[in-house]
């Protein structure tokens, strides 16, 4: 499985943006979808996943202001990331496990990373 994931950049605090990331390969195998991201100095941390069925999960820091979706039909996961907040800076990785609960209790594929940084 290959994930290829874009959308990232320059966007003022407040702003939004979307990331999307495509699925290629033995994609059959794929339950849940996530978007992982690290910032500088830190651990990497679980944004938001989804499942086949649509069953999300959020990092507290991020509810009410990302939107984790899946387009089966194009193999696609999308992070919608709107109110940004300067913290929200860091690279974003997209992951997929072959596990289909929602919360990713482990990670089988990585995406590359796409940098996202909020700032005035």
């Amino acid at each position: 499985v290959q994930l290829q994931a874009c959308g990232g950049g320059l966007v003022e605090p407040g702003g939004c943006l979307r990331l999307s990331c495509a699925s290629s390969g033995s994609i059959f195998s794929i339950g849940d979808m996530a978007w992982y991201r690290q910032a500088p100095g830190k651990e990497r941390e679980l944004v938001a996943s989804i499942n086949t069925g649509g069953r999300t999960k959020y990092a507290d820091s991020v509810k009410g202001r990302f939107t984790i979706s899946r387009d089966s039909a194009k193999n696609t996961v999308y992070l919608q990331m709107n109110s940004l907040k300067s913290e929200d800076t860091a690279i974003y990785y997209c992951a997929a496990s072959r596990r289909n609960s929602a919360t990713m209790p482990e990670v089988d594929y990585w995406g590359q990373g796409t940098l996202v940084t909020v700032s005035s």
